[in-house]
C-alpha cells in the first residue's frame, strides 16, 4: 500500500461510519500527510525522538463549543502515512491501524480524551 492507498482506506472508514456520526462531522477536513513535523509533536506533548504519531485531531471538540461558536476554519484530522507504512508492513494490520487511527481522531472531535478512547479500544 502507498499514500494513495491510505487515502482510499481512510475514505472507506469514513464511509462506513454510522449515519448518526457522519451527519455530525461538520466542517471537518480529513487529510493524509507523509509525516508530522517536529512542532506537531511538541504541541502534542510528545518527543519526536521516541514517540510515534499516526494521526492528529486539531480543532475545538463538539462538547466545548457554544451555540455561538463560529466555525471559521474547519477542524482537521490528519493521518500520517509514513509512520503507518513503516510500522505496519502487513496490509491487513495496516488497514486495521488506519481504521483505529481514524476512529481515534474522530473520537477526539466528539470530545473524548485519550483515556476514554483507550477504554473503547481505539
Amino acid at each position: 500500500m502507498d499514500k494513495n492507498g491510505i487515502r482510499e482506506e481512510v475514505a472507506r472508514v469514513l464511509d462506513k461510519l454510522p449515519r448518526q456520526f457522519r451527519k455530525q462531522l461538520h466542517n471537518v477536513e480529513v487529510v493524509v500527510q507523509e509525516r508530522p513535523g517536529e512542532e506537531l509533536f511538541l504541541d502534542a506533548g510528545l518527543d519526536p525522538e521516541y514517540d510515534t504519531l499516526y494521526g492528529l485531531y486539531q480543532g475545538v471538540p463538539l462538547p466545548d463549543r457554544s451555540s455561538l461558536y463560529p466555525p471559521i476554519l474547519p477542524d482537521k484530522i490528519t493521518i500520517f502515512s509514513e509512520p503507518l507504512l513503516r510500522d505496519f508492513p502487513d496490509p491487513d494490520e495496516l488497514r486495521e491501524q488506519i481504521r483505529t487511527t481514524v476512529l481515534h481522531e474522530i473520537a477526539h472531535y466528539f470530545g473524548f480524551d485519550d483515556d476514554e478512547i483507550d477504554k473503547l479500544g481505539y
